[in-house]
């Protein structure tokens, strides 16, 4: 079975999905007649198939596309319908499988980038019975077409060797986990932890940054444009892996013009590969919903920041390559800490905790900072609303680890 007969058997039938359309018959009409269309296509008895009919679904579905995506980006993204949502990523399913009818890498390219934009904006969690298995086969045919390393050589990172350090929190050196829990679970105490995850073998993987470039390179992920996110100059944009390896980590010893930061991303559900070279620490195992473990990647070079912030849930910083500074503060001295006033930045404060400023902030001298430093190989552990601030003091890759 060649792959577009494979992919399109796996797309949905229209009875799959139409309870997500109930609320839109102009979508419900589009997806219903070019479902039915590509399923008629892909029939070897069906010798007649009507190609003004493929073209008007190609324009249909991509208008589809275009509409949804206006809708998406109307607003606040946390309150876009889910239908909506689900909506969008399948017209990009059946607008993906419309472009592919060829193997030449523009084409694949855009089936690559408008596949990860379904996964991004979109909701795929379970929306069909094959969607799961229709993005691999994908997935891998781009592995298998589109390799980036043929076109892009990256540097292979040095292991920094440890070196002494001030710590003004607890250190544990491979707890139990019933030590983790007694010292700083129940006792709400962030903890440097030490040895925990010497045996992951991202420790080293990672460092050659051409292996994330060959499994990664050709995907496209939200990057944050400037050093802070607090700032005015600070945006988000939409690129592929490749371009932002390209100019964050070139070959040539030279600072990149804008400091560029894949920050917060659930980059290990996009690209599974990547997650066999970790596992998730066993004190994740401690909560109320163990079963939801939020896995977030952090890479960038040196001089990204994320300001003076809390977060709702516990938190485990695993540092694979590169170090950080960091600087914490209690949620006793929250009142001190100058949060912003408005409701999507209520949990960073508006301070420069590198550089306190206490004629403008003078409540600061109530506030007692922690110091240290994240090397590779560490984990930082951060109960929920402890403020921290952290920057890269070098190319950096970490992982976190949020749980309830």
């Amino acid at each position: 079975m060649d792959t577009i007969t494979k992919l399109t058997k796996f797309l949905p039938s229209f009875e799959e999905i139409q309870d997500i359309l109930n609320d839109n018959p102009t979508a419900k009409y589009m997806l219903k007649k070019t479902l039915e269309s590509l399923a008629a296509y892909n029939n070897k008895n069906n010798k007649h198939i009507n190609t003004n009919e493929l073209e008007e679904c190609s324009f249909l579905v991509q208008a589809l596309v275009d509409k949804t995506w206006e809708e998406i980006h109307t607003g606040n993204f946390s309150l876009v319908p889910i239908n909506v949502r689900k909506t969008y990523a399948l017209a990009c399913y059946c607008r993906v499988r419309q472009f592919y009818e060829s193997m030449e890498k523009p084409q694949l390219e855009k089936c690559s980038e408008m596949l990860d934009e379904a996964m991004l904006l979109g909701y795929t969690q379970n929306i069909f019975e094959n969607c799961r298995t229709f993005t691999d086969t994908l997935m891998e045919m781009f592995d298998s077409e589109l390799d980036p390393t043929l076109e892009l050589k990256l540097p292979i990172l040095e292991r920094m060797p440890r070196i002494a350090a001030n710590c003004d929190i607890l250190q544990l050196d491979s707890p139990s986990v019933q030590e983790f829990n007694e010292k700083c679970f129940t006792a709400q105490m962030p903890a440097l932890l030490l040895n925990t995850i010497n045996h992951w073998p991202a420790l080293d993987k990672w460092l050659n940054l051409n292996y994330i470039l060959k499994l990664a390179g050709n995907r496209t992920v939200p990057i944050e444009i400037g050093s802070n996110y607090a700032t005015d100059e600070w945006s988000q944009q939409l690129m592929k892996i490749k371009d932002f390896l390209k100019r964050q980590f070139p070959l040539e010893d030279v600072d990149p013009k804008d400091v560029e930061y894949l920050a917060q991303h659930e980059l290990f559900e996009q690209i599974p590969q990547l997650k066999i070279d970790f596992t998730t620490p066993d004190y994740c195992s401690l909560g109320e919903h163990i079963e939801n473990v939020d896995i977030k990647a952090w890479l960038g070079p040196k001089g990204t920041v994320s300001p003076m912030h809390y977060d709702p849930k516990h938190n485990i910083l695993c540092q694979v390559f590169g170090s950080k500074r960091i600087i914490l503060a209690s949620p006793q001295d929250t009142e001190y800490l100058y949060p912003h006033e408005s409701e999507f930045l209520s949990n960073t404060s508006q301070i420069n905790a590198a550089a306190l400023n206490m004629d403008e902030y003078p409540l600061l001298s109530r506030v007692k900072f922690y110091h240290l430093k994240l090397q590779p190989g560490d984990c930082l552990y951060l109960p929920p609303k402890w403020w921290h601030y952290v920057e890269s003091e070098s190319p950096s890759f970490s992982v976190s680890f949020w749980w309830e």
